[in-house]
Order: C-alpha cells, then structure tokens, then sequence
C-alpha cells in the first residue's frame, strides 16, 4: 500500500503535465482556427488548360498556405466561360473543405481583384495556329496590363502575384510596369514547375527519393531556352548531403539530355496527354507560393522568376529565374554560386531572349 501511496505524487505531476499540454495544445488549434482567411484570386480558374481546375482544390484543402489558414477564393474567367466557372464554385462547395470560407466566380475583374492578398495569374492568351508571335504578345500584353491595373487598385496593399501564363516572364514584367504601387518584389512568374522537373529527372537517374535531392537551379525563362542546371545540386545520402553530378558521373548526360528534357518536358506531355501540364503546374504553383509564404528549409533553394537586381550578370530589370531563398515571406537570390563558361553560356542565350520578348511586349504597347 505504502509503494502505491509513493508512486502516487509522481503519477499525479504526470497527469497534470498530460493535461496542461492538451490545453496548450487545444490552444494553438483554436488561435490557428481563429487566424482570419487569406484571399486567394485565381484567373483563368475555368480554363481550358486545366491547371485553375486542378489548382482551386489544393488551395482549399491548405497545400499552399498551410493546413490551418482559412482561405476565401476568388475565380476569374471570361465571359464565355461563367457557366463552367460556376459549376466550379458548385463543386468547391459541395466538397465541402473546413478551410474554405467564400468563394467568389465572376467575369469582373474588379470584384475579383478587390481584397486579394495572393494573386495567382493562370489566365492567359495562347498562340493559335498561323498567328505571328507579335499578334500572340499584343493580346497578352492586353490582359495584363488590364488585370495589373485591377490589382492595383482593388488587391490587398502586400498582395503577392504568380505569373503562370505563357510568356511567363514577360507577362509578368508588363504587370509590374502597370501596378507600381505593388513592391515589385511581390511579383514573381513560375519556373517552379521547371524546377521540380529537374528534381525529378536526377531522382529517376539516381533512382533516389525526389525529396533526397535539392538545389537544382533554372535560370531564366521559362522557354526552351531555360537552362536546368545541376551542379550545384546535391543528394542526401547515409553519408550526408553529396553532390548530385559527382554521384550521377555523367557530365555528357547532364549537359545534353538533362537539359534539353527538362526544357522540352512541357511538349512531351502534350504530345502524350493531347493537353498541356495541369495537375504538375497546379502543384508547382502551391509549391512557389507555400514556400515563398512559409519560408525555405534552411540549406535549401528554390527557382524563381523574380526580378533581377544585376546578380550573376542578369540585366537589372528583367524577369528572370534564379535560385532563391525565402523568409517571412520575402525570397533573396542566393550569392556567390561559382559559374562556369559553359553555364555562362547558356545563361546569356536565355537573357537574350528575354530582352527580345522585353522589346516586343514594349511595342505592343505602342
């Protein structure tokens, strides 16, 4: 009875520490239900593409700001497409996601920009068969300049824009120009999708778990012109982290193959699905989003268009992909990356055609 009575204290100490951590814990739950929704804008949310259908749901059930901050999504499409967009308000509701907090579909630019704080731009003109590329850029150029304008005046004063549309880069270089009041750190275009694809190929080539590898870079556009490199890429081993071109011993295949099928990867689903990326652009979307909210894993980069500062000879100005890093909700290009002549090279060829699309957008407007 006496060795009862002992234990009696510490079993009590136990249970009171038990229970004071479930209040704690029932605490936090509670605060992070109770943090107020983010306004997330989709456009092109009923588009032909596929990628605002597949991107909608993940935003509701929290893969891209995180499982505990309520949303309310706003949809934007064209007139000829409300009555899809509607239908896809109805199955946002019927799937009847905790997150969720409103939804707004409509065909007005306005209301769908009023309030925004992230901004994820999938709408967008795509060439059609015997259209001149200038015609294909003036249409863009259009859009752009209409929805920057709408941002501008109705978004969230932090508002963070993704540009998903092709030409990405350029696209979001006219929506810089005409939302000034938007800091121009917040606007940013998906290489990400490229990015996870070079992640891919060296997973495969390794035949390692894609999330043992990191710090692939894209630099530039987000064309055929990119350049996926990989040798500053590393691969998380027993040993520690090991650097992925030393363990792949194939500097042939990383500077052919490696290369032209991540750059090519876009048409060769189209060749097999007879439609473009849906599902790994919608995923790659929350994934630049979610990291550049929530913040990098340390020792860890991402690819970003961005605009660039000068850093690594980039022309000041232009949007282009480089490695970045976020914190609190910021992204800083990494610095000091040794660049040899052959990535020298092919770093140049697609800032070339960036300042080319840079001059033909910049006519358009005229």
């Amino acid at each position: 009875m006496e060795d009862l009575k002992s234990l009696e204290t510490p079993l009590v100490v136990m249970g009171s520490v038990l229970l004071s951590w479930k209040i704690i814990r029932h605490i936090w739950s509670f605060m992070d239900l109770a943090k107020p929704p983010l306004t997330v804008l989709v456009t092109g949310a009923a588009g032909m593409r596929q990628i605002g259908y597949a991107l909608i749901p993940l935003i509701a059930k929290g893969a891209m700001l995180g499982p505990n901050q309520p949303v309310i999504i706003h949809m934007l499409d064209i007139e000829p497409a409300s009555q899809s967009l509607n239908a896809v308000k109805m199955e946002l509701i019927d799937s009847a996601f905790p997150l969720l907090k409103g939804v707004v579909a409509t065909t007005d630019v306005v209301e769908a920009c009023s309030g925004v704080n992230i901004a994820v731009m999938v709408g967008g003109f795509r060439r059609k068969e015997g259209m001149e590329r200038k015609d294909v850029m003036s249409k863009n150029v259009s859009i752009y300049k209409a929805q920057a304008s709408a941002l501008e005046q109705h978004a969230a004063p932090d508002c963070k824009v993704l540009v998903v549309a092709n030409p990405a880069n350029t696209n979001a270089l006219i929506l810089k120009e005409f939302a000034p009041s938007i800091p121009e750190k917040n606007i940013t275009c998906l290489t990400r999708l490229d990015h996870n694809r070079a992640l891919g190929q060296i997973s495969q080539s390794l035949d390692v778990p894609v999330s043992d590898v990191k710090n692939v870079i894209i630099w530039g556009n987000h064309s055929s012109t990119q350049y996926p490199d990989a040798n500053h890429a590393t691969v998380t081993t027993f040993s520690g982290d090991e650097s992925a071109r030393e363990l792949i011993g194939d500097d042939k295949w990383l500077q052919t193959e490696f290369i032209t099928t991540v750059q090519e990867r876009g048409a060769a689903i189209i060749k097999a699905r007879k439609l473009s990326s849906a599902l790994s652009a919608a995923s790659s979307a929350c994934d630049h989003i979610r990291d550049w909210v929530l913040g990098t894993p340390k020792g860890t980069w991402v690819s970003m268009g961005v605009c660039s500062d000068g850093s690594y000879g980039v022309p000041p100005g232009l949007m282009y992909s480089f490695p970045v890093t976020c914190d609190k909700g910021q992204w800083s290009i990494v610095q000091g990356l040794k660049i040899d002549e052959f990535s020298r090279e092919k770093m140049d060829i697609t800032a070339k055609e960036l300042m080319e699309e840079k001059t033909l957008a910049y006519s358009c407007l005229n």
